[in-house]
């Protein structure tokens, strides 16, 4: 098995969730808005979408930067976005970023959105172990072709690898939830052995995992799924289309 596939010595709890900078009980938001869901077991569900901004990680293919790569947003209260999920009227929200378990407050947040009997769905790469329970943990671990070019961003180059497999913490992650989905995001046919290895390690059933292509077109998306599509199936894997694009395009707020 390949070495970069375990996590380092010091990171087999993973780092805890910290209170965000700014205002207690607050969190800095990105974007809320009401869409449907276009990935994952919930696809075509009706939703409302909570983006917090910031990451510990740094993927080249990001397709939030405004939420990772140069972090932007507003602060909002627990209760204003408590208030924006009534108003909206949805069963379903999904808490996202970013990476949303950098917060302590997140907690918070889905604790109540549960007590009001909404549904929530956590998305995550799987990094932070967060003392979280939701009702669908949707974990997309970042694979080695994930990280940014070492030449243009040598410090986030060598963060990024050390923090973005933590497979124990992803194994905590799925324990604590009702429900579970294993996202990848794949790059190319390269991908295909480091992902079966994870799911190994993970010991979660092939029915939980699904497989993304990356790209930000319907073209890009067709065109990848000539390769991706097949081998999924032999695996047993559910092949993952990225709906919101063929929907409304790669842009904000959907």
């Amino acid at each position: 098995m390949s070495q970069s596939l375990h996590s380092s010595p010091d990171s087999t709890r993973g780092p805890k969730p910290e209170a965000s900078p700014g205002v207690i009980g607050s969190l800095r938001i990105s974007e809320t808005f009401a869409s449907r869901q276009g990935e994952g077991s919930l696809t075509g569900v009706e939703s409302f979408f909570i983006r917090t901004s910031g990451c510990n990680l740094r993927c080249w293919f990001c397709d939030t930067p405004y939420a990772s790569w140069a972090p932007e947003g507003d602060r909002y209260s627990i209760d204003s976005l408590i208030a924006m999920v009534t108003e909206a009227s949805h069963s379903h929200v999904v808490i996202t970023g970013g990476e949303p378990l950098l917060f302590v407050e997140s907690i918070e947040l889905c604790n109540r959105l549960r007590e009001k009997g909404v549904h929530v769905t956590i998305e995550t790469a799987g990094t932070i172990d967060c003392e979280i329970a939701c009702d669908l943990i949707s974990i997309s671990p970042k694979l080695r072709s994930s990280g940014p070019n070492p030449t243009e961003h040598p410090s986030w180059s060598v963060q990024h690898e050390l923090r973005r497999m933590p497979i124990d913490v992803m194994k905590r992650l799925v324990e604590r939830s009702l429900d579970h989905q294993i996202k990848f995001v794949l790059t190319s046919e390269s991908d295909f052995l480091e992902v079966e290895e994870i799911v190994d390690r993970l010991a979660v059933s092939p029915e939980h995992v699904w497989i993304m292509p990356e790209g930000v077109t319907v073209q890009q998306l067709d065109q990848a799924k000539l390769w991706i599509e097949k081998w999924t199936i032999e695996r047993g894997f559910r092949y993952c289309d990225r709906m919101q694009i063929r929907w409304y395009g790669n842009r904000r707020g959907t």
